[in-house]
């Protein structure tokens, strides 16, 4: 028997006993973004249990969100564990059948996690579903992709060439997003910007990989997924509006926090070639590291989440 075959069935309990979905906000430091973010949250359809992860807490900012916000689950952090083990810390609280991994910078629409849950609960081998995630001017964000690897660097959301020249084929062959896509598509994986994920899929793979402190872990989560045999879509209807690393914010520790977990993930998925190549690939990855950092604001990546 396929022991993949029903992660994604039975929701809910029976009797409808605890909530189809549980919403998980890593925040650090983005209480204004944060409150229109559950704000959004709340305005959903059908009713959705909150949970709030509030790295290096500011007591005084928090207190403000949780009398505005009363039916929210806080649970404050004296330092900034990072974003997967903030998931995972939530993902212990949760109750849903499903989880929604959501930015505290995302404003959610009214309509997007009954669409998220209603597609899902029809394609039960699909384990991730990731939503149209726009910028603040309507464009459509690169939120779904294929899997990294050394054309990424070239082509990647980031990339030097992405930037100049978006639709050249390495950037159009590794971001899958688009006014393009009209369906659902299936794509290697989806950001942690706006992913919703089978509660059993995620205890399937252990949740996240806490070893990625901020940036790529959600590729890795769906990586892993793969591996046992589950899907990830990326459904262009349902929709956030993310306002983009405002919890990284222009600063040089996010700029290291991504080039380390780009390595952490090339050495953990390349296999036996990555054992060999990795002495290079680090190389080009503190090269360009080296770029970014004298770029400064100008040359952070934004954010992959």
């Amino acid at each position: 028997m396929d022991p993949t075959a029903a992660l994604v069935t039975d929701s809910t309990s029976a009797g409808g006993s605890r909530p189809a979905v549980s919403a998980l906000v890593v925040n650090y430091h983005a209480y204004d973004e944060l409150d229109a973010c559950l704000t959004s949250l709340g305005r959903q359809r059908t009713g959705v249990e909150v949970i709030v992860v509030d790295q290096d807490t500011r007591e005084g900012q928090r207190r403000v969100l949780e009398q505005r916000h009363r039916d929210v689950r806080w649970i404050p952090q004296t330092t900034n564990s990072g974003f997967a083990a903030g998931v995972n810390l939530a993902a212990q609280h949760a109750s849903g059948g499903y989880l929604y991994l959501v930015n505290p910078d995302a404003v959610v629409a009214p309509d997007a996690i009954d669409a998220l849950v209603a597609w899902l609960e029809e394609h039960p081998r699909v384990a991730v579903l990731g939503s149209l995630v726009l910028d603040p001017d309507g464009s459509i964000q690169g939120s779904a992709r294929r899997f990294p690897g050394v054309w990424t660097l070239f082509g990647g959301r980031t990339a030097w060439m992405t930037r100049h020249f978006p639709r050249n084929p390495l950037t159009r062959r590794n971001i899958l997003t688009g006014p393009h896509v009209r369906e659902p598509i299936e794509v290697d994986w989806v950001s942690g910007a706006s992913m919703m994920i089978c509660r059993r899929a995620f205890d399937l793979v252990r949740g996240m990989d806490e070893g990625f402190f901020l940036y790529w872990e959600d590729a890795d989560l769906c990586k892993r997924l793969r591996v046992q045999g589950l899907i990830t879509m990326y459904h262009p209807g349902p929709s956030v509006m993310h306002l983009g690393g405002r919890s990284a914010r222009a600063s040089s520790r996010s700029i290291i926090a991504f080039h380390r977990s780009a390595y952490r993930y090339f050495r953990k998925h390349a296999g036996a070639v990555g054992l060999v190549a990795s002495p290079l690939v680090c190389v080009v990855l503190t090269l360009r590291l080296g770029v970014k950092l004298m770029l400064g604001r100008n040359g952070q990546p934004k954010a992959a989440n």
